[in-house]
């Protein structure tokens, strides 16, 4: 129906904003705004914010926002089945909203006219590597010990047994584009899809939305964050795992499939967020492919996923 434009934000519930905004800052995530009843938090890019936790007794996922690329696009979108109409965001930042239901129930929120906020500079020395061998001369390589600086928010992965017919749905009504499918046994019994953003001649990210097969759950999986380089990746699973009280759920490794060096952690609801750096970054002339499960679901390098990682699912 409409082709959107990158993904924006994560939104989560949680009994104790207090732990909440604790393990976002020590993720690498600055707060924006804080009220009674919602914490919204950022990144060093432009984006307003990229992760939305509302107050609730129970944690649980909301759902998650993309942005349209226009207001046309937005009135157009707004006209969907089960659309909500175009509202007004009575949240910081401001801008506009149309909300959708996807397949499985969650909300997705396509909003626009959010303006952006000032980018946080983040200093980081010249690496001697490559060609430039002598890139930083006579300045010795000392990093910090703190967080992780989260950039921007990379993608949203849902696991359903509703595979085929979510995918469906996000390709369709959103206008993403498979950059790769993943099935077992036959090619028709699809039972993962990685889906990127359709912004034609330009470069995207190898997937913003993955859905993965589940026989019985439906829900979260991870929100996926990218950082700023992959000293940021192992700075900021050093300092996660110095705290001693957040659950490391995979990691460090890098993906076959979209090619991420990558870092798992749960918050304290067991919610899993992730770090990553060095995406393949495609365009429309990219092509899809389908692979089977044992190469699909692969990692190029790191150890294989814990044995409760693919079936951990935040409803």
């Amino acid at each position: 129906m409409i082709k959107i434009k990158d993904v924006a934000w994560g939104r989560l519930t949680a009994p104790d904003l207090d732990a909440m905004e604790e393990f976002l800052v020590n993720f690498g995530m600055v707060r924006v705004e804080r009220t009674k009843n919602r914490l919204y938090m950022r990144g060093t890019g432009p984006a307003h914010h990229l992760h939305v936790t509302e107050l609730a007794d129970t944690p649980h996922f909301i759902g998650a926002a993309f942005y349209a690329k226009s207001e046309d696009d937005l009135k157009k979108i707004a006209k969907a089945t089960g659309a909500s109409g175009i509202e007004h965001l009575d949240e910081p930042g401001g801008g506009m909203r149309v909300r959708l239901k996807e397949p499985n129930g969650y909300q997705i929120e396509i909003v626009h006219g959010i303006p952006d906020a000032k980018p946080i500079k983040v200093e980081r020395q010249p690496i001697n590597w490559r060609e430039n061998l002598f890139e930083r001369t006579g300045d010795l390589m000392r990093l910090k010990k703190e967080p992780a600086h989260v950039k921007r928010m990379g993608h949203v992965v849902l696991f359903s047994p509703k595979v085929v017919e979510t995918t469906r749905w996000f390709r369709e009504t959103l206008g993403l584009i498979q950059s790769d499918d993943v099935y077992a046994g036959t090619e028709q019994n699809i039972i993962g899809t990685f889906s990127r953003a359709d912004n034609g001649e330009d470069f995207v990210d190898h997937h913003i939305f993955f859905c993965a097969h589940h026989p019985e759950k439906t829900g979260l999986h991870h929100l996926s964050f990218e950082v700023e380089d992959i000293d940021d990746v192992f700075v900021g699973h050093e300092f996660l795992k110095s705290i001693g009280k957040y659950k490391h759920h995979w990691g460090i490794g890098r993906h076959l499939l979209g090619s991420q060096v990558y870092d798992y952690w749960r918050d304290p609801w067991g919610r899993v967020h992730e770090h990553w750096t060095d995406s393949d970054r495609l365009n429309v002339h990219s092509g899809s492919n389908i692979h089977p499960v044992e190469k699909g679901l692969a990692n190029q390098w790191g150890s294989p996923p814990p044995p409760d990682s693919r079936g951990h699912v935040t409803p």
